[in-house]
């Protein structure tokens, strides 16, 4: 029983209450320091799961397709970010639509703070960050390449202070459809990265990749209006009481403040846009220019063939020879030799 306590310290989310409801009371969870014991043994289970898609599903396929150095770390990066989103994508969606989250938009600010979370809430922002805090020793165990580690960390960063802010902050229902969108743009992108290393002409994933990532900003775009600029100033609360987890309220209802913060928003998506747009008309122009210097190859492969039959000349046989100035030479130039007719 004493292990037992033990482990279940490791495996559980860790303190649980009992929220009294109409129907009854209702086990729900808060957070603490002991969720850093819980979050540390889920690391080592993402490592394990980690190296198992690396060694049954993603070294059999690189042994087939021989990638060089640069794409097979690239291919290995996108075969494990492709397993991991559309995993979290399947099981955000479930979380949101059990709890009720889509159906009922007015549920993302309703009683904030969000203090008491349900078991699988819970549990599913262990795991996320789990993930990408494991994420950090793998960059040493896949060996990846100097010039790529600034990118890496800054992504895992970024990821960090969005996941462990919306669970600190009390913003785990936000957080939960902002992962969702964010994964789901990811997930096409690394799926349309695979398909292009086994096909370098097949780019149309890469089209609908587009596609999704717009929608989803504009979808990003407009749920932070929505939240913050209608919501949250609404919350019947107003006072800060940190005690009770109630953090941001008494500033949204400044409508200066709320302002400032809408007008943040915006030109980070507008930052983002611009970067999606430069990627996309830089592709765009590297397409055209391979399109274009394909037809001029091609184009200047046709006229030298043809020059080439313009200037041959059939050759003739080495017994017929030539004639040089009236002189009948054999193929090598030299003349031939004259038959002597016998006496009679």
């Amino acid at each position: 029983q004493v292990t037992a306590k033990t482990a279940f310290l490791f495996i559980l989310p860790q303190y649980n209450v009992s929220v009294p409801t109409a129907d009854g009371e209702l086990v729900q969870y808060h957070y603490g320091l002991k969720d850093l014991v819980t979050i540390l043994f889920y690391i080592f289970i993402a490592i394990v799961l980690h190296a198992v898609v690396q060694e049954y599903v993603l070294d059999k396929i690189n042994r087939r397709l021989h990638l060089s150095k640069v794409k097979h770390s690239k291919f290995n990066e996108s075969g494990q970010l492709v397993a991991f989103h559309l995993t979290s994508v399947i099981w955000c969606l479930y979380v949101m639509v059990t709890e009720g989250y889509i159906s009922n938009p007015r549920s993302l600010w309703e009683n904030y703070p969000h203090v008491y979370l349900p078991y699988q809430v819970k549990f599913f922002y262990l795991c996320q960050l789990a993930y990408w805090l494991h994420a950090l020793p793998e960059l040493y165990f896949q060996k990846v390449r100097k010039e790529e580690i600034p990118r890496q960390l800054r992504c895992i960063s970024l990821y960090l202070l969005h996941i462990a802010g919306a669970y600190l902050l009390n913003l785990t229902r936000l957080g939960l459809i902002l992962l969702l969108l964010q994964y789901l743009a990811e997930f096409f992108f690394h799926m349309a990265r695979l398909v292009y290393f086994t096909d370098e002409n097949n780019e149309k994933l890469f089209n609908v990749w587009a596609v999704v990532f717009v929608v989803t900003r504009l979808f990003t775009l407009t749920l932070y209006i929505l939240v913050i600029g209608f919501g949250l100033p609404r919350v019947e609360s107003q006072a800060l009481d940190p005690e009770r987890g109630n953090f941001f309220s008494f500033l949204f209802n400044n409508i200066l403040f709320r302002m400032s913060v809408l007008l943040l928003v915006c030109l980070f998506q507008a930052s983002v846009m611009w970067r999606f747009i430069h990627f996309q008309l830089r592709r765009w122009r590297e397409y055209w220019n391979e399109q274009s210097s394909r037809k001029r190859a091609t184009a200047t492969a046709a006229g030298t063939k043809q020059q080439t039959k313009l200037l041959k000349r059939p050759r003739p046989p080495a017994w017929e020879g030539y004639h040089e100035n009236g002189v009948v030479k054999a193929e090598n130039g030299t003349s031939p030799r004259t038959k002597k007719l016998k006496s009679p």
